[in-house]
């Protein structure tokens, strides 16, 4: 299974933090990212997106369709995370528009066993993959991308 974590991209600041939308920066960041991983997903992606509306606005840079869900919010918890993801029974990649410091301890939690404060910048993308070899599952980082590293 590939699970793909990505943070919404730069928000305004201010309150209620549920509407904060992005900031020009944030868009251009989220449309650069979501040209890369357009490109790089198969056409058969789940895409689930909390619903604040930072990461809605991300989600729609993507231009594929997507489906918000309450329990990805920013209070989500990695094991909802992970559950709605179905990881690691899911049979299809899954992408989660989500927020910190839940994306940065889901993959601690994925790639070392343990939930810990890992950072995953504004707008990157985090692929996690998971795959079977001698009848025993690996976990693993499969690529790390950040607006500043996406071709113009």
């Amino acid at each position: 299974m590939d699970l793909i974590l990505w943070r919404h991209a730069e928000a305004e600041d201010g309150e209620p933090d549920h509407q904060r939308a992005l900031t020009a920066k944030g868009h251009r960041h989220a449309y650069k990212v979501a040209r890369w991983l357009d490109h790089n997903i198969p056409s058969k992606c789940k895409i689930l997106v909390s619903p604040t509306v930072r990461t809605v606005q991300t989600a729609e840079a993507l231009g594929r369709r997507f489906k918000t869900m309450d329990e990805l919010g920013p209070e989500a918890t990695p094991e909802a995370l992970l559950a709605a993801a179905r990881w690691p029974e899911g049979k299809e990649p899954v992408v989660i528009i989500g927020h910190q410091p839940t994306l940065g301890r889901v993959a601690a939690l994925l790639l070392t066993g343990s939930t810990q404060d890992w950072t995953i910048r504004k707008a990157n993308i985090w692929w996690i993959s998971q795959r079977e070899r001698d009848g025993k599952a690996s976990t693993f980082l499969k690529a790390a991308m950040s607006p500043e590293l996406v071709r113009k």
